[in-house]
């Protein structure tokens, strides 16, 4: 045993080192906390999965994301008009959101949680896509963002932060595209016909 250790010394110091990077730092990232939200939404744990992301920021980011949608009229500059109507509709949508924020925040917490315990298939992430967005995560300190593109050509952008209890999802940019889809899903099931 130890003649076989002299010899290969510097594979069993490799494996050493791999191991603790395993162990120390890996569940640390961003990357990882992808993976595990991956594996919570395969297990159809909801609250598991509902511990990944951090749904008053995601809900307070997309709010502001559509107040400032409205007020620049989807081009990104200020629409014409008075200057001070549109800081006081800034003004007023921004509160709007931050105080529906809450009961927003909840309610679509309980949403989520009951579709990935039901194991809905709009929540579900394919294997490739989470492999993609793990390979295209950019990371700065406490921040992490990954975009890419899915098979119906709709572009996804998710930021994450660094919070006391672990990496988790507060942002997702263009989420209109998914409130819309949503909303036509629900349309759906709401005329179909009963079984």
């Amino acid at each position: 045993m130890v003649r076989f250790a002299l010899r290969h010394w510097t594979a069993i110091l490799i494996l050493i080192v791999a191991a603790g990077w395993a162990v120390f730092y890996l569940p640390g990232t961003p990357s990882y906390a992808i993976f595990e939200l991956k594996q919570a939404i395969d297990a159809r744990d909801g609250e598991g999965a509902a511990a990944y992301v951090d749904f008053r920021k995601v809900v307070l980011n997309a709010g502001y994301e559509m107040v400032q949608e409205r007020n620049t009229g989807g081009s990104g500059e200020a629409s014409g008009g008075d200057d001070a109507s549109n800081v006081l509709g800034r003004l007023i949508g921004k509160g709007a959101v931050d105080l529906l924020s809450g009961p927003m925040a909840a309610l679509l917490k309980q949403w989520a949680i009951q579709q990935v315990n039901d194991g809905a298939k709009e929540v579900q992430m394919p294997s490739a896509g989470v492999v993609g967005a793990i390979a295209l995560l950019h990371r700065y300190d406490d921040t992490a963002y990954t975009r890419w593109q899915d098979k119906k050509g709709q572009v996804w952008e998710v930021r994450m932060a660094r919070e006391p209890a672990g990496w988790k999802v507060v942002e997702v940019k263009n989420v209109k595209q998914l409130l819309d889809k949503l909303e036509r899903h629900e349309e759906k099931s709401l005329n179909a016909p009963p079984p």
